[in-house]
């Protein structure tokens, strides 16, 4: 399916590495994935954080990378706390989860919030 340091989607799951301190993933069924958002990262929305949040709101796992990176996913479980995610592979974690989550096509989220 996809892997990644930090990502990994699997048949029946996307698991988030580094989610819980201190290295601890996160198991998410692609049944209870509501919303899948992506979004583009600047350096104070997402960019330069590396693990946790400024937004009760949003999580991110831990990645030491995201600098580097563009572009990020906000993944709605429909819970008042949404992870934030940064693949390395974005269009090909999008697809799989989109496939598996049985979500529609993507549409365009934006900017990425503080975070």
């Amino acid at each position: 399916m996809y892997a990644d340091r930090r990502i990994r989607c699997g048949s029946s799951e996307l698991e988030i590495r580094g989610y819980y301190f201190p290295w601890g993933s996160k198991h998410v069924p692609y049944s209870n994935i509501k919303a899948l958002t992506r979004v583009d990262m600047g350096t104070f929305r997402g960019k330069g954080r590396i693990w946790g949040t400024a937004n009760p709101g949003y999580w991110a796992n831990f990645d030491p990378r995201r600098s580097s990176k563009s572009v990020g996913f906000i993944v709605d479980l429909g819970k008042s706390v949404k992870p934030f995610i940064t693949p390395d592979d974005p269009d090909a974690v999008e697809r799989v989860i989109r496939e598996r989550a049985g979500l529609g096509p993507a549409d365009s989220g934006g900017s990425a919030p503080v975070i």
